[in-house]
This record gives C-alpha cells, sequence and structure tokens, in this order.
C-alpha cells in the first residue's frame, strides 16, 4: 500500500468493516474484497480473507470463542472479481467445544479452506505464557513506510525490510499499533490474524544476502500458502502489538517461520505458524502481469 491512492483508500476502520462478513444464507457468509493494495496489486491478502473466515466462523458460534484457525491458500482471490462467499461446514458443536471448515470461493472456484475451533473458556487450572522478547520499544524501532490510515509499524534493527542488503539473522521483531482497537472479540481476533502472513517471507530472506522481498514477483515467486494462528484468552490490548517472527527453515522452495503477538504489557495474545512458497519465477509466469501473480 505505497500509492497514493492506496493510502487514501485503505484505513484501520475500512479493514474492519472489510472483515464484517454478512450473513447471506444458513451457514453461508458474503465479503467484500476491497482496493487494490501495493503497487495497485490486485491479489487480495491471504489473511484477509482468513479474518473474514474467522468472524463468519464466530458468528456461527455466537456462544463460543474462537480459539484456533488453520488456512491453506490453494488459489488466489482477486479484487474487484466478485465477492467472497465464504460457507461454514460444522464438522461438530457441542456444549463446550466445536469444530468447522470455512471455505471461501469466488466465482464458484474453491480458493481458501480455514479449520476453525472454537470453544467456551473456563477458569485457569494452571497458567503460563513464553514471555515477550526484550528487544528494543517502539520508540527505538524503525518507522516502516506501510501506510494505513490508523495503522503504525515500526520494525527492530531493520529500516527496509524489502531490501537485499539488509543481512541479519532470520528474525523480524515488529511492533504494531492500530486505531481504532475493536471491542468486538471476533474482530480483535480477525486484526491480530491479519499481520501474520505479511513479513514472514522477509523474515526468512534476511539471512541470505541478495535476496529480498523487493524481487517478489519480479525475479523470485514468493506467497504465502498457509498461515495458523492460535489465540490465548483473552485477546485485549491497548496501545502496541509486538510480532515476533523466526525462520526456522527454508529449502526446497519453501519456507517456515513460527511466531508469537505479545501486549506491550507483556501478554502473550497469540501464536502463529506460516508454510510459505519461495521460488525462482518461471519463464512462463511472464505472461501474467506482476499485480496479478499469487
Amino acid at each position: 500500500m505505497t500509492t497514493d491512492s492506496a493510502e487514501s483508500q485503505w484505513t484501520v476502520q475500512g479493514l474492519l468493516d472489510l472483515f464484517d462478513a454478512e450473513p447471506a444464507g444458513e451457514d453461508t457468509f458474503t465479503a467484500q474484497t476491497g482496493p487494490a493494495g501495493e503497487d495497485e496489486r490486485q491479489v487480495v491478502e491471504g489473511t484477509q480473507v482468513l479474518a473474514q473466515s474467522i468472524v463468519a466462523a464466530a458468528k456461527r458460534f455466537p456462544d463460543k470463542s474462537i480459539r484456533s484457525v488453520y488456512a491453506v491458500f490453494a488459489r488466489a482471490v482477486m479484487v474487484a472479481a466478485g465477492p467472497v462467499e465464504l460457507e461454514v461446514d460444522v464438522v461438530s458443536e457441542g456444549r463446550s467445544t466445536a469444530s468447522a471448515i470455512v471455505t471461501a470461493t469466488q466465482n464458484g472456484k474453491r480458493c481458501i479452506t480455514t479449520t476453525v475451533l472454537a470453544d467456551v473458556p473456563t477458569g485457569d487450572v494452571i497458567r503460563h505464557h513464553l514471555p515477550k522478547p526484550e528487544v528494543a520499544g517502539p520508540a527505538d524501532a524503525n518507522v516502516s513506510p506501510m501506510p494505513m490510515a490508523g495503522r503504525d509499524l515500526r520494525l527492530v534493527d531493520v529500516v527496509d525490510v524489502n531490501s537485499p542488503d539488509e543481512v541479519g539473522p532470520p528474525e523480524l521483531y515488529a511492533w504494531l499499533r492500530y486505531d481504532p482497537v475493536p471491542s468486538r472479540d471476533d474482530l480483535a481476533k480477525a486484526l491480530i490474524a491479519y499481520f501474520t502472513g505479511h513479513l514472514g517471507i522477509s523474515t526468512t530472506m534476511r539471512a541470505h544476502e541478495g535476496i529480498g522481498t523487493s524481487q517478489a514477483h519480479l525475479t523470485v515467486s514468493t506467497a504465502p500458502m498457509t498461515v495458523s494462528v492460535s489465540f490465548h484468552e483473552p485477546v485485549r490490548w491497548d496501545g502496541w502489538l509486538l510480532y515476533s517472527h523466526e525462520s526456522t527453515q527454508v529449502g526446497a522452495g519453501m519456507s517456515y517461520v513460527r511466531g508469537t503477538v505479545h501486549a506491550e504489557d507483556g501478554e502473550l495474545l497469540a501464536s502463529f505458524t506460516q508454510d510459505a512458497l519461495i521460488r525462482p519465477l518461471r519463464t512462463t509466469d511472464t505472461s501474467i502481469k506482476e499485480q496479478s501473480r499469487l
């Protein structure tokens, strides 16, 4: 979201409105794609559809809390190619837990599937969580130019996350602040999940000189293929969020990243993983405009 037109179109409130899938029938919901993204990209962020699936599942199970999601991004959802239809296939629905598979289709084609686990949270038997990493705070981090009205992004020890020349360990720490912060539980979890797919590929590439996400869709084929998120109750925060990323393996054309989301006060809100495609760009792909490549 670097063009003037995209910057004027994208706001946090507008993003939350996109997440808020509307009922369209029994166990079906409809969501919109929104405007084009960075460099007029015509491919909808997979985690945007994941966020919409979280909201759809939460509306289907109104007496339960969404606890974990696992999404596979099999086919690209395209901007302005029609709305996204979300079908909630309920696998089980009991007093304590429920599960479903949410299938996102566009123009009759299945694009993304998300397996959802929901439950009724209970009191603690035992409790612990991974501490927030000891890294520089948002005041000492570098402002990152990913404009969205109401969103502030700052990176620890990284100036240009897309540069092939900034080399370091395969770790990335990102401070994120949203305004507004949604009060609804489903929208809060959707917003947490939305950013889990944004920096995983950059985290992996950071350890390798001469390769960076500025080359994505031009000389290197990249795409998030799966994202999983586990939400640790309660998911509430004020101020900054810290997204911590660690790339534990890359090879054979795929990378794996695991991460956490901490509130500024140190509470662990969510844990996530990402599988991503990182491959040479096939010459046959040049017939597809870079804005429309997966």
